[in-house]
């Protein structure tokens, strides 16, 4: 059995996906607990594995919550690190945290900003100083947390975003399940809200219907939260007047419910092409597009960070930013030749098999083993543990 691991984290069945992330991630790594982040105002009954709660905004509660970590015999604890995650200015909280636990600590960087403000260049620094190695998941990320905040190479690891282990299967063996026989079906998924892109998408579905008069693109998934909480539905409700001005009603599919992961399987196996449009070219990570080179479907997407490193060598169709145009050129392409959308689907999903869960846990699994025993050795020697421990680069 692996080191007993404390995730610091959102949880579900609170729907974000850094909460999915954790609860896949801790699975596979087995002996785990979880403090999971939460609000004022949250409904939301935990299963057994949620050990304790930290009320996002009560600084207070930080420095409980590390105590009772400290006492409760974990060796590690990881934290998922996004700057909205956790309460004070950009996240400064969870410092905290690290500044009063006595054990060592792993942090999963979920975001690294190329042109951070003060304060997030300085939460940034801390987490870094304070962790006793530091997880990224693209070397493009790498490389940036080096040269921009100087982050030990030692201390930084480069595990890749886990995947479930799908088949391959022919969309049009899944296509039944939704209704959608002798469509050829277009996807993008994930908690709606404005910055993903996907009014281009419908731009470009004017194009790509008159080329392609069975083509569906298929918008999954529920809005944000936080958005309905600032807004409500008023993105969608934009998207939607979109559809509706550009006569598109039979092109375009809102399946508005946030959806468990066997469904969504299902869905990703049942499209032709996806598509992640994306504005943010910074975006180090995206577990969208992750889950869908697992399914083994060929990508349109936006040259962001992580779409240039994980579609390189054909494994995807990369087309210029903020573009209906460009996107209608991709979509069409693909749609129009079937030989060329399987050979990229192939290359996809043979590249997603290193990164199963059961991949990605072991990689996992042997870091917080590695943190874990140099801690342990720093106490044989009576090292006080004010430090990270380094642990040699790999």
């Amino acid at each position: 059995m692996g080191p007993h691991v404390a995730f610091v984290s959102t949880y579900p069945p609170r729907r974000c996906g850094i909460a999915t992330f954790t609860r896949d991630l801790a699975a596979v790594v087995g002996h785990r607990e979880i403090v999971a982040v939460h609000w004022p105002g949250d409904r939301i009954l935990y299963p057994l594995e949620v050990t304790g709660l930290v009320q996002g905004d009560n600084r207070a509660d930080y420095l409980r919550a590390a105590d009772q970590v400290s006492a409760s015999g974990v060796s590690v604890v990881s934290i998922q690190h996004e700057y909205g995650l956790f309460g004070g200015q950009d996240g400064a909280f969870i410092l905290d945290f690290l500044d009063r636990i006595r054990v060592p600590a792993v942090a999963t960087l979920h975001t690294v900003l190329r042109q951070p403000s003060a304060s997030q260049r300085h939460v940034m620094t801390r987490l870094l100083d304070r962790s006793s190695a530091v997880v990224v998941m693209s070397q493009i990320a790498a490389r940036l947390l080096q040269r921009e905040y100087g982050a030990d190479v030692s201390r930084t690891r480069v595990i890749p975003h886990g995947v479930p282990d799908l088949p391959l299967v022919d969309p049009d063996l899944r296509k039944p399940d939704f209704g959608l026989e002798g469509r050829s079906v277009i996807l993008s998924f994930g908690l709606l809200g404005p910055g993903k892109g996907y009014e281009h998408v419908i731009e470009a579905m004017s194009r790509v219907r008159r080329e392609r008069p069975d083509a569906l693109y298929v918008v999954l998934g529920a809005t944000h939260p936080n958005l309905i909480r600032a807004e409500g539905e008023a993105y969608r409700d934009r998207l939607r007047r979109a559809v509706d001005e550009l006569g598109l009603q039979e092109h375009v599919l809102f399946v508005d419910r946030f959806v468990g992961q066997e469904e969504l399987g299902r869905w990703l196996q049942a499209a032709d092409v996806f598509v992640t449009p994306y504005p943010n070219l910074d975006q180090i990570v995206s577990g969208t597009l992750s889950y869908a080179l697992a399914a083994g479907r060929p990508v349109v997407s936006t040259p962001f960070a992580y779409a240039s490193e994980v579609l390189s060598a054909g494994r995807g169709v990369l087309v210029a930013p903020n573009s209906s145009e460009a996107l209608a050129d991709g979509l069409c392409d693909l749609l129009g030749h079937e030989a060329r959308r399987r050979e990229i689907g192939r290359r996809a999903y043979a590249f997603s098999r290193g990164r199963i869960w059961r991949e990605v846990g072991a990689a996992y699994g042997a870091l917080f083993a590695q943190v874990a025993r140099s801690a342990q050795v720093a106490r044989s020697l009576q090292i006080p543990y004010d430090a990270p421990a380094l642990v040699a680069h790999g």
